[in-house]
C-alpha cells in the first residue's frame, strides 16, 4: 500500500506536468540566489576569432558585415515545474539551478552573447517574478552596457495545450521583452488558461505528498521543499478577466485562453516585446490533427510581435513538413487511424499490432484478434496525445519500435506532428478577408529549451543526462515503485476505466520514450551593429537571425543586386521584384573543441562551480573549423488559392551545392530562380549549410535493427533511468545545421501597396 501512494504522489505530480506544462515547483531555500556569486568579466577578446572571420568573410570590395553573435532565447530555471521535477534526486536530477545559474553560465560555461530566461509563466508567483526580474538586472550590471560581454533579456513563456482537440491548440510561445528596468517590464507574466484544466488538479493530497521523503529519505528535504513549492504556486489570486492589464493588482495571476487574448494585453502593456513560438511538432502536448491554419485567422496573429519562430531546440526539429498524419478524419468528421506507410509507423497501429501479437499468442483465433486489434486501433486514436500509449498495458518503450517517429527528417521531434512544421507554416494562407492572402513571414532561429538553467548547452556533446532532458528513475527500486500501478498485461486494449486507473504510470511511460530524442539545445545567431542590446534587438526585429543545432557556424544568405555583385538585402527581407532574383550564400563551419575551460572561465567559477555548473567542459573554440559539406536551398511557393496541397508547394531541397574542402571551412555559392518571374507567385527561400559528420547526443534515438527491408524490427533507446548508464551519451553520427531565415519575393507588379504592408 506504501509502494502504490509513493507511486501515486509522483506520477500524479508527472501527470501535471505533461497536462499543463507548468503548475507546480519545488526545492526551496537550498540554493544561492542572483548574486550570490559575483563572477569576474570575461576577457574582451572573447570574440575575437569569431569577429575577425566575420570580417574576413565580407566580399571582396564590400564594406565589413555585421558581426554576428551567438544567443539562447529559451532557457528554464527552478522556477518552472518541469525543471523542479527534473532535478530531484530520484529522477538523476543534479539539484536546483535558480536564474543566477543561467547568467554564470550563459558567461562562463557556454559563453554566448545574450540569451533570455523563459520560466512558464503558469508557476510564476508574484515572488517568482520579482526573483527573475532582479536577476537579470544584476546579470547585466555586472558589464558595460556599451559593450558588454553578454546581455540578459527578460522573459516568460506562455504555456498553452490541449492534447486532444486540436481546434483549442495553440502551443508553448515564449514572450521576450527588449527593456529590463522596473519601470519597461511587466508587472506579472501572463500565463495560459488551458481548457478544463486547474493548477489545483494537480497537488496531491497530503498523504501522497508525504509519501516522495519515504522513497528517498536522505534527500527528505528536497521532497518536502518540492511540495511546498507546489502549494505557493496554487495560492495566488486570479486576476479579474475584461480588465486592462495596466489596471490589474501586481500580485495576482493574469492568464489569456488564446493568442489573440494575450496578443490584447501585450498590446495593451504599451511594452516591446517579441512572441516566438515552439515546438509545434512535439507530440507529447500537441493534439494529433492540430495544424497552423487556426493562428492565421483574424486576431489569432499578431505580425507586429511574433514574426519569428524556432526551428530547432533541444525537443527536436520542427521544420520539415511531411503528409502523414496520426489520425485522419473520416467523411464523418471522426478521427481514425490511418495505415502505415513506407515512411511511417503510426502509434495507433502500432497499438493495434502489439495486441494482435499477444492475442494470437493466447491461442485467440486470427478473426478474434483481428478485432481486437482494430479495436486497439481507434482507443489509442480517442485516447489523445500523449495516452495513446496507454491502451496497451506493461508496453515498455521498446515495444512501440519507431511508431510516430518521422523516418527521414533530421533529428526531429517526438511523436512528430507535420501540421505543427515550420514549412507548413510558411506555405500556407488565409483567405477569409479579401484581398491578398494573410500569411505568416516567420525569421528562423535555435534554443535550447533547456531545463536547469543552462542556455546554449550545444557547445559540445557529452554529459547527456544533466546536459538534455533526459530524465527518469535513479534505480530499480524506485523504478519498481513507479510502475506499479501498470497492471497485468492484456491481450485486448485497455477499456478507459482502466486507462484512468492506470493514466499515472503510462504518463510515467511517455516521459520514459521521449527521453530517446531529448538533444542539446540549439542556437540564434544575430547579424546586429554591435554588442548592445539595442542593436541585438533590432536583428531580431528585421529578422536577419538565423538557427543553428548548436554549432557556432557563420551565415550569410544575400539577395544580390540588379547586376548580380553586390549584396542588396540580407535574410529575412520581404521585398517585391519584377526580375528573377539572384542569390548568395556564405557559410563557415564552427570551430573545434579544445577539452576543458577557458582560465579566465575558471578564475572567475573557481574549480568547484564550474566542475558543478558547467561540468568541467566550456565553450573552447580551437584554430580550426569543421568543414561545410553543402548548402541546399528550400523554396517555398505558398498557397494562392484555399485548400491548394501544401505538400506540392514545398521544394525540399530545390537546390543542393556541394562544397569543396577549405582551410578556413567556408563556402560559397550563388543561384539564381529562373523560374520565379514566369510563375506569377509569391515565392520564399531560405538555406542550410551542412556540416560535415560528427557524434551527437542522441543523434540515433531509438537505435533501430533493421531487416532487410529497412524497416525497424528492433529498438534499443537511449532511456532516461537507471537502465541506460550515465556514462552512456548516447553518441551518433549526424549532420549538424544552420538555417537562415527565409527572403519573401513578391512579384512587383501584382498589387499597388508595398508587399510589408499587406503583412499587417
Amino acid at each position: 500500500m506504501i509502494k502504490r501512494t509513493i507511486a501515486a504522489l509522483l506520477l500524479a505530480v508527472i501527470g501535471g506536468v505533461l497536462v499543463l506544462y507548468g503548475g507546480a515547483q519545488g526545492w526551496l531555500g537550498r540554493s544561492h540566489v542572483a548574486g550570490d556569486v559575483t563572477p569576474k568579466l570575461r576577457e574582451a577578446a572573447f570574440n575575437a576569432q569569431e569577429k575577425a572571420s566575420t570580417a574576413a568573410a565580407a566580399p571582396a570590395g564590400e564594406s565589413p558585415e555585421r558581426q554576428i553573435l551567438f544567443g539562447d532565447l529559451h532557457v528554464h530555471t527552478i522556477f518552472s515545474t518541469d525543471a523542479n521535477l527534473m532535478s530531484l534526486p530520484m529522477m538523476q536530477g543534479d539539484g536546483p539551478h535558480p536564474p543566477a545559474d543561467a547568467c554564470d553560465f550563459a558567461r562562463f560555461c557556454s559563453r554566448l552573447d545574450f540569451f533570455s530566461l523563459n520560466d512558464h509563466a503558469e508557476a510564476l508567483t508574484p515572488a517568482r517574478w520579482k526573483s527573475t526580474r532582479d536577476s537579470v538586472r544584476q546579470c547585466n550590471a555586472l558589464t558595460d552596457p556599451q559593450n558588454p560581454d553578454m546581455v540578459a533579456f527578460l522573459g516568460y513563456e506562455w504555456t498553452q495545450m490541449s492534447q486532444i482537440e486540436a481546434a483549442k491548440h495553440y502551443g508553448h510561445k515564449n514572450v521576450v521583452f527588449r527593456d529590463t528596468d522596473e519601470a519597461n517590464v511587466p508587472p506579472r507574466p501572463i500565463a495560459a488558461r488551458n481548457p478544463g484544466v486547474s493548477l489545483s488538479a494537480f497537488i496531491p493530497p497530503l498523504d501522497q505528498r508525504m509519501g516522495l521523503p519515504l522513497l528517498d529519505p536522505a534527500h527528505a528535504r528536497s521532497y518536502f521543499d518540492f511540495n511546498r513549492f507546489g502549494l505557493e504556486t496554487i495560492d495566488v489570486t486570479e486576476c479579474p478577466e475584461g480588465v486592462n492589464t495596466k489596471d490589474l493588482p501586481a500580485d495576482c495571476r493574469e492568464t489569456a485562453a488564446t493568442p489573440a487574448e494575450l496578443f490584447r494585453k501585450l498590446d495593451e502593456s504599451g511594452l516591446e516585446s517579441i512572441v516566438i513560438p515552439h515546438g509545434n511538432t512535439w507530440g507529447l502536448y500537441t493534439a494529433m490533427t492540430s495544424t497552423w491554419d487556426k493562428q492565421l485567422a483574424g486576431p489569432m496573429q499578431d505580425p507586429k510581435r511574433q514574426f519569428l519562430v524556432e526551428v530547432y531546440s533541444g525537443h527536436g526539429n520542427s521544420e520539415e513538413y511531411r503528409s502523414f498524419s496520426p489520425a485522419i478524419k473520416d467523411e464523418n468528421g471522426a478521427l481514425r487511424c490511418p495505415a502505415p506507410t513506407p515512411d511511417y509507423l503510426p502509434v495507433c497501429w502500432r497499438a493495434g499490432e502489439l495486441v494482435r501479437e499477444r492475442c494470437l499468442a493466447s491461442g485467440n483465433a486470427a478473426d478474434e484478434c483481428d478485432s481486437r486489434a482494430a479495436d486497439a486501433r481507434q482507443r489509442a486514436v480517442d485516447a489523445g496525445t500523449g495516452a495513446e500509449l496507454g491502451v496497451v498495458a506493461k508496453a515498455d518503450a521498446t515495444d512501440w519500435l519507431d511508431a510516430g517517429f518521422c523516418r527521414d527528417c533530421f533529428l526531429p521531434a517526438y511523436n512528430y506532428r507535420p501540421g505543427g512544421s515550420t514549412q507548413y507554416a510558411l506555405a500556407i494562407g488565409n483567405f477569409d478577408q479579401p484581398g491578398p492572402p494573410r500569411r505568416f513571414r516567420f525569421g528562423l532561429l535555435g534554443s535550447s529549451d533547456v531545463h536547469s538553467a543552462r542556455p546554449g548547452t550545444g557547445y559540445k556533446e557529452f554529459a547527456r543526462i544533466p546536459m538534455t532532458e533526459a530524465r527518469g528513475s535513479r534505480n530499480e527500486h524506485t523504478s519498481e515503485a513507479l510502475r506499479d500501478y501498470d497492471g497485468p498485461a492484456l491481450d485486448r486494449a485497455r477499456t478507459p476505466p482502466e486507462m484512468q486507473h492506470d493514466m499515472r504510470a503510462l504518463l510515467f511511460q511517455a516521459m520514459e520514450r521521449q527521453s530517446s530524442f531529448w538533444l542539446t539545445g540549439g542556437l540564434v545567431a544575430v547579424h546586429s551593429d554591435s554588442r548592445r542590446r539595442e542593436d541585438i534587438w533590432a536583428g531580431l526585429k528585421r529578422k536577419e537571425v538565423y538557427g543553428t543545432s548548436g554549432p557556432r557556424m557563420l551565415l550569410w544568405f544575400d539577395l544580390l543586386d540588379d547586376a548580380g555583385t553586390k549584396r542588396a538585402a540580407p535574410m529575412g527581407s520581404e521585398l517585391q521584384l519584377a526580375h528573377n532574383p539572384r542569390f548568395r550564400v556564405r557559410a563557415a563551419g564552427s570551430f573545434e573543441q579544445k577539452p576543458g575551460c577557458p582560465k579566465d572561465s575558471i578564475d572567475a567559477l573557481g574549480e568547484e562551480r564550474l566542475a558543478n555548473l558547467c561540468l568541467g567542459e566550456c565553450y573552447f573554440p580551437g584554430d580550426k573549423r569543421r568543414q561545410i559539406s553543402r548548402v541546399e536551398v528550400v523554396r517555398i511557393r505558398p498557397q494562392q488559392s484555399p485548400g491548394e496541397p501544401v505538400k506540392s508547394l514545398i521544394e525540399d531541397p530545390w537546390r543542393v551545392f556541394a562544397c569543396n574542402p577549405a582551410a578556413d571551412g567556408q563556402c560559397t555559392v550563388e543561384f539564381e530562380d529562373e523560374q520565379f518571374v514566369s510563375s506569377g507567385r509569391e515565392t520564399l527561400y531560405y538555406v542550410r549549410a551542412i556540416e560535415e559528420p560528427s557524434l551527437a547526443v542522441n543523434a540515433d534515438p531509438l537505435r533501430c535493427e533493421k531487416d532487410a527491408n529497412g524497416v525497424c524490427v528492433k529498438v534499443n533507446p537511449c532511456l532516461g533511468d537507471y537502465r541506460t548508464p550515465k556514462s552512456d551519451d548516447c553518441l551518433a553520427p549526424t549532420e549538424e545545421r544552420a538555417w537562415s531565415s527565409p527572403i519573401f519575393l513578391d512579384q512587383q507588379a501584382a498589387f499597388f501597396q508595398p508587399f510589408t504592408e499587406r503583412m499587417m
